[in-house]
């Protein structure tokens, strides 16, 4: 008898194993339901309002972004330490170009974008061509980029009168608009389409497959007629580019242009993609997780600065929240490898 029930234990463990290992996103997913739950049954209305749920969104919409970037990188079992830098010189770029040089604000908006990706590219080549591993190059570039933002930029900062007067359109994504008692700025409707494009791309085209398939084995992959070493390179191009944009979104967050901005972005975005279940080692996870994950750290600060309790409440339950998914992710693996 106990026999059975420990083979009945023992599949189902499996099972459950299996599926969390092809519905990644199911545990932050309940995390961030969960979450929801407790704060809206502590705070009441306050915290289940349109405008409280809402202003989550607003506040997620960087981290929301940069870690779709990163997202792409880590299922390539890679990593990006430099997506804040490429964020902030990006957003520098388009501010200077703009008032420094005179060049229209749309034009320069799409050198910035354009530059970011051209930050990803380098770090792809380095990658893939040269072969050094993903944590040295982008640790180099993030040193590179952010010393260039700040010798490029001369430490100044453009002031938000400036740009409402001159160049509004590089505050697009800081305007609001209200459904009822909702307000949703640009930026987080621009969040959730990036989001909702990628997960699409990943799951239903073969460019989608072949990221996975070079984060789980490269030489598989090699084998099975995957160009692994352009498919990291177009990883980190797209990844540089969605930071640019992330940039443009932080001005609009912000107000101004300041090259001393979102200096965390990278921690926090690779904090949104562990919490959001997606494997470091590359190969499992999704584009949704990872939003989930920036959306419960986002729950997590809300709820308890309105209940008042100190914000280092708040660094030790995410600190808690990351060993956990990292522990998660590595009883899957032991039981799907």
């Amino acid at each position: 008898m106990g026999v059975a029930e420990f083979e009945e234990d023992e599949s189902f463990s499996r099972k459950l194993q299996n599926w969390l290992h092809s519905t990644p996103s199911a545990v932050p997913m309940f995390v961030l339901l969960a979450a929801i739950l407790v704060f809206g049954l502590i705070l009441g209305s306050k915290f289940f309002s349109p405008f409280a749920l809402t202003l989550i969104l607003q506040q997620v919409m960087i981290v929301g972004i940069t870690a779709s970037a990163q997202t792409l990188v880590i299922l390539t079992a890679g990593i990006d330490l430099s997506v804040g830098a490429i964020m902030v010189f990006s957003s520098v770029i388009m501010g200077q170009f703009t008032f420094r040089y005179g060049i229209p604000v749309e034009i320069s908006i799409a050198i910035g974008l354009g530059a970011g990706a051209l930050m990803g590219f380098i770090n792809g080549v380095l990658v893939a061509y040269v072969k050094l591993p993903p944590f040295i190059v982008t640790l180099g570039t993030w040193q590179i980029f952010l010393a260039a933002n700040f010798l490029y930029s001369s430490n100044e900062t453009i002031r938000a009168q400036e740009i409402e007067e001159q160049a509004p359109a590089l505050q697009l994504f800081g305007e609001s608009f209200r459904i009822g008692g909702a307000v949703f700025t640009y930026g987080a409707i621009a969040m959730i389409l990036i989001v909702v494009l990628l997960a699409y791309v990943l799951s239903n085209t073969a460019w989608g497959r072949h990221v996975y398939a070079v984060g789980d084995d490269q030489e598989a992959a090699e084998l099975s007629g995957v160009k692994v070493k352009t498919t990291l390179i177009q990883v980190y191009t797209l990844s540089g580019l969605i930071c640019a944009f992330a940039g443009w979104a932080l001005i609009g967050r912000i107000g101004s242009v300041s090259p001393t901005s979102g200096q965390n972005a990278n921690i926090e975005a690779i904090t949104a993609v562990v919490i959001g279940g997606v494997s470091l080692f590359g190969g499992r996870g999704s584009i949704l997780g990872a939003l989930a994950g920036g959306l419960i750290v986002g729950v997590f600060s809300l709820g308890l600065r309105m209940v008042g309790t100190d914000p280092q409440w708040t660094y030790l339950l995410i600190g808690a929240l990351i060993i956990f998914a990292v522990t998660v992710d590595q009883w899957i693996r032991k039981g799907t490898a």
